[in-house]
């Protein structure tokens, strides 16, 4: 499993121009499931993301979690973070998940997500989306989670 977190002072994720899913401080996780990933590994990343200790403490330090600071949490899928340049300038996205084991991980990422964590958004597995977003730092950290 693949995610991008980006550590943000605001985001929103529009679709075809309505807002379905925004927070205020907190992160946005782009994600992408993987053939071989299971919701055992979707909970791990969940829990991750709860304990992930980007936000400033009084020192100005990365040292505390999204629980601490009573930030949101943005979840959006996105199959692209499995693209493969490597055989030419037209990405390959093989390594990502086949559609339904990817709707079915991103909606577990949900649900274990707002069973953990009282501010929990989402975009929409499958759509068109805009994300708008205001990155703080910037801050973007790679996550990728194995088996």
């Amino acid at each position: 499993m693949i995610a991008l977190v980006q550590r943000v002072a605001r985001a929103h994720v529009e679709i075809d121009g309505a807002t379905v899913g925004s927070i205020g401080r907190g992160l946005l996780v782009l994600v992408c499931a993987e053939p071989g990933d299971d919701e055992t590994l979707a909970d791990k990343l969940v829990a991750k993301l709860i304990k992930l200790r980007v936000f400033a403490d009084a020192a100005g330090k990365m040292n505390l979690s999204l629980a601490e600071v009573n930030a949101g949490l943005l979840v959006v899928s996105q199959f692209t973070l499995a693209a493969d340049v490597s055989g030419g300038n037209r990405p390959s996205f093989a390594g990502a998940a086949a559609p339904e084991l990817g709707r079915r991980l991103y909606e577990r990422i949900v649900a274990s997500a707002r069973a953990r964590h009282p501010q929990v958004a989402c975009g929409e597995f499958g759509a068109e989306m805009q994300v708008h977003l205001v990155n703080d730092g910037p801050v973007t950290i790679p996550i990728t989670m194995r088996n």
